[in-house]
C-alpha cells in the first residue's frame, strides 16, 4: 500500500512557511536583507521543506554541521509556492504519474523543480506512516524565489535547540505546546493529482 502523500505546513490565506539550514554567513546576510544573497548559490539546485520536524531531521536540530547550523524559516507566497509545483517533476519514476520512464525523464531533464516525497518523521526521527514533501528549485526559479516569492525570514535556530532539549528531557508539555502546529495544506486539486498528493 502506498504511503500517504500530504503537504502539512504552517500558512496563512497568502503565505505558507517552509524551512532551510544554513552556515551563519548566508544566514546573517539572508535575514539582514529579508531574501538570499550570495554567497547563497543562484546556480546550485536548492531545496525546501514545509516540515519543521522533517528539517529538524536533515540538519539534526542544527547540530548536525557548521553548514546546516542556522534554521530558517521562510514564508513565501502561496501564488509561488503553487506556481512551482505546477512546473514539478518528481525525482524517481512513478508509473501512476507518468505514461512511460521515457516520458518521464523527459520531463525531468526540462523542469526546473523536482520533488521527493520522503517519509515524515516524529520528534525522535522514527519514520511516519505518511509522507513529506521536498521542493528543489532550480534555474530560473531560484531568482523568483529568491526575489519574488519570499516574504520574509525568521532564524528559528534557538526555538530548534529548546525543542531538542525537551525531546532529550522527555517534556512532553513543551513540545506540545511549542512544536509548529501544521495543518493540512489546500492544494489545487490539478496540482495535487500531477504530483501524487493526496486529493481530498
Amino acid at each position: 500500500m502506498a504511503m500517504h502523500k500530504q503537504i502539512r505546513a504552517i500558512f496563512t490565506d497568502t503565505t505558507i512557511r517552509v524551512y532551510q539550514a544554513y552556515g551563519d554567513q548566508i544566514a546573517d546576510i539572508a535575514l539582514r536583507q529579508g531574501t538570499f544573497a550570495a554567497p547563497f548559490s543562484f546556480s546550485r539546485m536548492t531545496w525546501i521543506k514545509p516540515s519543521f520536524l522533517w528539517m529538524m531531521y536533515r540538519c539534526g536540530w542544527g547540530l548536525k554541521d557548521e553548514n546546516q547550523k542556522r534554521v530558517l524559516a521562510i514564508d513565501i507566497d502561496r501564488a509561488g509556492f503553487e506556481r512551482a509545483l505546477s512546473m514539478a517533476c518528481l525525482s524517481h519514476f512513478d508509473p501512476e504519474l507518468y505514461t512511460s520512464e521515457t516520458a518521464w525523464k523527459e520531463k525531468l531533464q526540462v523542469s526546473m523543480v523536482r520533488i521527493q516525497w520522503d517519509p515524515e518523521r516524529d520528534i525522535f526521527f522514527r519514520p511516519l506512516p505518511h509522507r513529506s514533501l521536498q521542493i528543489g528549485l532550480s534555474g530560473d526559479t531560484v531568482p523568483l524565489y529568491a526575489e519574488e516569492w519570499i516574504k520574509k525570514i525568521t532564524d528559528v535556530t534557538e526555538q530548534a535547540l529548546r525543542l531538542k532539549k525537551a525531546v532529550d528531557a522527555g517534556d512532553q508539555t513543551y513540545l506540545d505546546t511549542h512544536l509548529p502546529q501544521e495543518q493540512p495544506y489546500p492544494l489545487p486539486r490539478s496540482i495535487a493529482l500531477a504530483i501524487g498528493a493526496v486529493v481530498d
